[in-house]
């Protein structure tokens, strides 16, 4: 369900999440959407034989979740995306629960610009994406 705040009633520490189970068919969509076939993601052999020794999920598949905490929650409903810092911390494995969180960490009154803070945890609490970023409300 999508929701809507208004900016006037968005304040410096109001949170939001969303939390999903990576399956493979999501690799693999995530994969065809974007054309990122790289082996590492898709190709078990082959990431068997890298340091994470199995296949892992496309870092921006993970950071994805925070678009819709940012569009479906916190804002919600009439929010422009500005930017997003990321910084990937660990890797994401098919199965793992990752629950995106944003956090209002500042306003701009007069641009209607909402700065937050973003993180990704898997179901261990682990963190695997964490950043910052600005979005704008159109009303």
């Amino acid at each position: 369900m999508v929701s809507e705040k208004l900016y006037e009633d968005i304040h410096v520490g109001d949170k939001a999440s969303f939390s999903k189970t990576i399956t493979e068919y999501d690799i693999y969509a995530f994969a065809g959407i974007t054309g990122d076939f790289n082996p590492l993601h898709v190709d078990e052999q082959f990431a068997s034989q890298t340091r994470f020794k199995k296949r892992i999920a496309h870092g921006m598949l993970s950071a994805s979740l925070i678009s819709t905490v940012l569009g479906t929650a916190l804002p919600g409903r009439n929010t422009i995306y500005l930017e997003q810092e990321i910084k990937f911390t660990a890797p994401v494995y098919i199965g793992d629960t990752l629950t995106a969180e944003v956090c209002v960490t500042g306003k701009d009154d007069n641009r209607r610009i909402i700065t937050l803070q973003t993180t990704v945890c898997n179901q261990e609490g682990k963190l695997v994406v964490e950043g910052r970023a600005k979005v704008m409300k159109t009303r």
